[in-house]
């Protein structure tokens, strides 16, 4: 698995998780690739930085922090606000729709971490998103 930081026409920045270097240049070549925050399906790779470890020690500023989590609110309510929770049944029905044995929809639901890779490898596309199950709080 390699993380990509992406980002759409619109300037949004984001990460995306692709099986190798290929799964990633087909999908982004393919428009299969959705910003998050807007749903723009123009993306391309961002700049990278190298993962540098930083002190155990230090913590984010607050304001990155708090930023951060509006950004996850954000996103959060964008999805379970105009996608369909399909809970257990989200890797049959990201199947059956990748493969056209149904109408395209957006979908989101729980899968486990293989099932996920699983499913990258077929080159489906797949985000993992933060507690978006509608019987939690948030």
């Amino acid at each position: 698995m390699i993380k990509y930081s992406l980002i759409c026409d619109q300037e949004h920045n984001f990460e995306a998780w692709f099986s190798d270097y290929d799964t990633c240049q087909k999908q982004l070549e393919e428009s299969s690739v959705e910003c998050p925050l807007c749903g723009s399906k123009k993306i391309s790779k961002s700049i990278m930085a190298p993962n540098i470890p930083s002190k155990s020690n230090q913590k984010a500023p607050k304001s990155d922090v708090k930023k951060v989590e509006m950004v996850m609110n954000k996103i959060k309510k964008h999805v379970k606000e105009n996608y369909e929770y399909v809970g257990d049944k989200f890797p049959d029905e990201a199947r059956a729709m990748h493969y056209e044995e149904k109408e395209q929809k957006d979908i989101y639901g729980e899968t486990t971490v293989e099932e996920a890779k699983d499913l990258i490898e077929e080159g489906i596309n797949v985000q993992p998103l933060p507690s978006l199950n509608p019987k939690s709080k948030n």
